[in-house]
């Protein structure tokens, strides 16, 4: 079961509820996850952190000074850090949780698979993806397609609500999909009730994800008018996070 936290201006925070325990995903800000569980009276058992920017781990020492639960992360700018883990599988209250490293947002930069979910804080957005501030193309495309391999039911529990915006830009990418143009509308309609549009679904982000869909002609076609030298899949990735980047 997930609850979703809202923080700052579009950041969430992801309460996980598994068969024995609580995690907290990404907790940029104590207070809001403090309010909430002290209003529901429950404990969390665990943080996992997918990278080191205040927005996702700004809250981590007051939660560790409050309840004295472990962190999970990658990488030695993850405050707090006790449990440091890698790619590969782990164990967390007795749940198995595949970790992925998933570098180019930030090098340290992991997602953690369980279940049915993946918690890929700013690598995969729905329907676009995080910008390149420490790694490059080849490296953030690569971190996509690990993602992209998982199953298409799995549920894309990014920390960001960007997903209107991106299917702007994806509309731009690809003005005549009509997936793109339902997903809008969808998406509008969540919004205007004040309702989150994540997570999202990995096969909707095949559909609509320009990111994702960097095989196919339509997109190509965009990305060689916005400055792709070829049509490789790195070279057009490139060409449509620059495009991105400066998109309004």
């Amino acid at each position: 079961m997930l609850t979703l936290i809202p923080a700052f201006q579009d950041n969430y925070i992801y309460l996980v509820a598994t068969a024995h325990g609580l995690w907290i995903v990404d907790p940029g800000d104590a207070q809001p996850v403090l309010n909430y569980l002290d209003s529901q009276q429950l404990r969390p058992t665990a943080i996992l952190c997918t990278h080191h920017h205040a927005d996702h781990v700004g809250g981590v020492g007051a939660l560790v000074e409050h309840y004295d639960i472990p962190v999970f992360g990658h990488g030695a700018r993850i405050p707090q850090l006790s449990h440091p883990v890698a790619e590969g599988s782990l164990e967390i209250d007795g749940e198995a949780v595949q970790v992925l490293e998933v570098p180019g947002h930030t090098l340290d930069h992991i997602a953690y698979h369980w279940q049915d979910y993946v918690f890929c804080g700013d690598t995969l957005f729905a329907a676009g993806c995080g910008r390149i501030f420490e790694g490059d193309p080849q490296m953030m495309y690569a971190s996509l397609q690990k993602l992209a391999a998982l199953p298409d039911s799995t549920q894309i529990c990014c920390a960001h609500e960007y997903t209107e915006s991106n299917l702007r830009f994806a509309a731009a990418v690809e003005p005549e999909r009509p997936a793109i143009e339902e997903r809008k509308q969808q998406v509008a309609r969540l919004r205007a009730q004040h309702r989150p549009s994540l997570p999202s679904t990995l096969q909707e982000e095949r559909q609509s994800n320009p990111f994702l869909r960097c095989r196919e002609a339509d997109v190509i076609r965009a990305a060689r008018a916005h400055g792709a030298r070829n049509d490789s899949e790195v070279e057009v990735f490139a060409a449509l996070r620059h495009w991105k980047d400066r998109f309004h």
